[in-house]
């Protein structure tokens, strides 16, 4: 479980980029975060994953504060940001045996989960490459598979399926789904609606660093009077 409690963030004295936001990402949610470019969607993941210090307010990963206990609240979740920006002299093996570290991952299973989601991925054949040899799309995908090695129990991803070919894509969605199925949280803002609209069990709409709507597909279509798509209606929720 994700909690935004009464989170604000100004870079500059009195205007604030994030202002006095809340929602609750519930366990066995698919929970999607949309906007427009420059409403502060990015903003909030970075101070939801610690990358950000806020000014006001609270976020609690499982129970556990960013703020104030951020080395367990930061055990809880793995995150995909929206740029895969990693160590490029490093082959994507030993990037991945990098993490796998860090989180403490047994040999074993290690090696299980690599093999697994690098054929899944489509990149197992480029793991002894370096990384700066990669795509856009093969980084976000050895990203991915890195985030997944220590299945954390939230999921944070921010833009996940940017620069992904349609299979990686439709691997994603599956896993996010069956993540979500085993009772755990998947958090993830994107810029596709018709993405949120199939995956999403909820939605958050941001605009101008504030919270402007959180509910179902269905209820943010009742609330701007459409009965059409989930663009339509966060077009009419932004204008309105």
């Amino acid at each position: 479980m994700i909690e935004i409690n009464d989170v604000s963030l100004s870079y500059v004295k009195d205007v604030k980029v994030i202002d006095n936001i809340n929602f609750k990402v519930e366990d066995g949610t698919v929970f999607g975060f949309i906007g427009p470019n420059g409403a502060g969607k990015t903003t909030t993941i970075e101070m939801i994953t610690g990358v950000l210090n806020m000014d006001e307010g609270d976020i609690l990963i499982d129970g556990k504060s960013i703020t104030k206990n951020p080395l367990e609240a930061k055990k809880q979740f793995g995150f995909v940001p929206d740029s895969p920006d990693v160590f490029e002299k490093l082959t994507g093996l030993e990037y991945l045996n990098f993490i796998g570290d860090i989180y403490e991952v047994p040999e074993k299973v290690r090696l299980e989960k690599v093999k697994k989601l690098s054929e899944e991925f489509g990149i197992s054949k480029f793991l002894k490459d370096r990384i700066q040899s990669y795509s856009h799309g093969m980084r976000q995908k050895l990203l991915i598979i890195s985030v997944l090695l220590h299945n954390p129990k939230n999921w944070i991803l921010d833009e996940p399926m940017t620069g992904l070919d349609p299979k990686a894509s439709y691997t994603l969605k599956k896993l996010m789904k069956e993540h979500a199925a085993q009772g755990n949280t998947v958090f993830f803002s994107t810029h596709v609606l018709e993405v949120a609209e199939k995956l999403c069990d909820k939605i958050a709409v941001i605009d101008k660093g504030k919270i402007i709507f959180v509910g179902t597909c269905d209820e943010i279509k009742e609330k701007s009077k459409s009965n059409s798509s989930l663009e339509e209606s966060f077009l009419k929720i932004i204008e309105g």
